[in-house]
């Protein structure tokens, strides 16, 4: 289902940080090029516990746009950080109820601080797929033996088990994407690689302070980042691209990859977003050397283990 779409909308509290015209606007002009996907988490758990009006919003606005359910695919999450006393029943009819629908296409689980009842989590995802509230699920950022185990289970006991794995891919972030622990599951088709915060909050498109609140530095390398992002530009400068064009270039070329998620407040930046389809396809595989010295993260992890 991922492969519907090669980009997708859902950086975090997208639709909070524009105009509920620009909005409408913008869902338009995405479905109209063809990207249907759209990551709409309730964020309230956790460290995300923000009173974020950002899925009610997308609700509105979709309904507005006059885009019918079925032309879009909606990615909704399933939280870990309190669970299981907030139980995915709960959450589900929390946030779709916010949204404006009975069912997501696909739901990520994750993240969490203490490891979870693994066998539990893949039982209970099945349940709510068994009741139609969801039709598939991947995980995000979990520790690879956790994924591990969640396939084995599955297979075993003949539930679904994750399809996918939205995890952090981006020129300077690659530790967990291509790293052996998760990479044998991508090349045995196993799971696809749903890729996210490719932009660094837009650190690697020359924003070296964001005023909003962006994805967790894992490793303490962003200043890195920042540093690098002016070598970023240097190469998007030999392709005649954007920095934009290029990081979503550079994700595009990996094969695993089924989609991108980024965030995007207007409907320009998101034209310019889709020229990065046809800059993958004709100098993927150079831009991805071109970059090659630009991954910061030789000293974190690979199987999720920070």
């Amino acid at each position: 289902m991922l492969g519907r779409s090669a980009f997708g909308l859902g950086s975090w509290n997208t639709w909070d940080r524009m105009d509920f015209g620009d909005a409408v606007r913008l869902l338009k002009t995405a479905v109209d090029a063809g990207v249907t996907l759209f990551d709409v988490a309730h964020y309230d758990f956790g460290p995300h516990a923000e009173n974020s009006r950002t899925d009610i919003l997308f609700g509105e606005a979709v309904r507005e746009a006059g885009i019918a359910r079925e032309d879009y695919v909606l990615c909704g999450k399933l939280w870990l950080w309190d669970y299981p006393r907030s139980g995915f029943a709960g959450q589900l009819e929390t946030s779709l109820g916010r949204i404006g629908t009975d069912r997501a296409d696909l739901v990520v689980v994750g993240d969490y601080r203490e490891r979870p009842d693994v066998p539990r989590v893949v039982t209970e995802v099945a349940e709510q797929i068994r009741a139609g509230r969801i039709g598939g699920w991947g995980v995000n950022n979990w520790l690879a033996a956790d994924l591990d185990q969640a396939l084995e289970f599955a297979a075993r006991e003949g539930l679904p088990g994750p399809e996918f794995a939205q995890l952090k891919y981006s020129i300077a972030r690659r530790a967990m994407a291509e790293g052996e622990p998760y990479r044998k599951h991508f090349d045995a088709g196993r799971l696809a690689l749903q890729a996210s915060d490719v932009f660094e909050g837009g650190v690697l498109l020359g924003n070296a302070a964001p005023a909003r609140k962006i994805g967790a530095d894992v490793g303490g390398i962003r200043p890195s980042i920042v540093a690098a992002s002016a070598e970023v530009a240097r190469v998007a400068a030999d392709f005649g691209a954007t920095r934009a064009q290029l990081a979503l270039a550079f994700c595009l070329a990996y094969e695993p990859v089924a989609n991108v998620l980024f965030g995007v407040s207007r409907a320009e930046q998101l034209t310019d977003n889709l020229g990065a389809l046809l800059l993958a396809r004709e100098h993927g595989l150079e831009i991805r050397t071109a970059l090659a010295h630009l991954r910061l993260d030789h000293d974190v992890a690979p199987d999720g283990s920070w």
